[in-house]
């Protein structure tokens, strides 16, 4: 794909899930505001990613409850505030949080830096990377997905998240 292919499938995802990216935009702009979340932000976090599963959406927001407000924080203003800052260290102290998965942090991360990051996700994996391992969803693994996300976006200098949201959608589009 070249660059006006990212940006007409990224702009397909954003119609195709409006609640979702309208979401994105109002917690991304609060999180770059704060530079900090609370336990309330962590479990608007889990609905983006689980609202259309119910019994994962309430596991995962009674794990994210379990946090105190402090915990939070402190562990997301410490990784936040962090100028330019390792992204295994990163994702490594969000995930210390109790119910942050890889796949979660990197959707605070991305929310929180969308030219820099883009969402852990199989589809996007298989896209740029080919065939998952088993076990995909390591911190390890991100990091290499990432890579890869981040070398197509400053191929075509777009954020890394138009990258990510072009290939998601654009891989479902071709799966029906």
């Amino acid at each position: 794909m070249d660059k006006p292919d990212y940006l007409m499938w990224s702009r397909k995802y954003d119609k195709a899930f409006g609640w979702q990216a309208q979401r994105e935009r109002e917690l991304g702009a609060k999180f770059r505001k704060n530079k900090a979340l609370c336990v309330k932000d962590l479990a608007a976090v889990v609905e983006w990613k689980f609202k259309d599963d119910p019994e994962k959406l309430q596991h995962a927001q009674e794990l994210v409850a379990r946090n105190t407000e402090e915990k939070v924080q402190r562990i997301t203003s410490q990784t936040l505030s962090l100028p330019n800052a390792d992204d295994t260290y990163r994702l490594t102290c969000l995930t210390t949080l109790e119910g942050i998965s890889p796949v979660l942090a990197s959707i605070i991360l991305t929310f929180f830096d969308p030219r820099n990051y883009g969402i852990f996700d199989q589809t996007v994996w298989k896209r740029l990377l080919g065939n998952a391992p088993p076990g995909l969803y390591t911190p390890q693994n991100y990091i290499r997905l990432l890579g890869a996300m981040r070398k197509t976006a400053a191929k075509h200098n777009l954020e890394v998240r138009v990258i990510d949201k072009a290939l998601y959608k654009k891989s479902l589009d071709k799966s029906s």
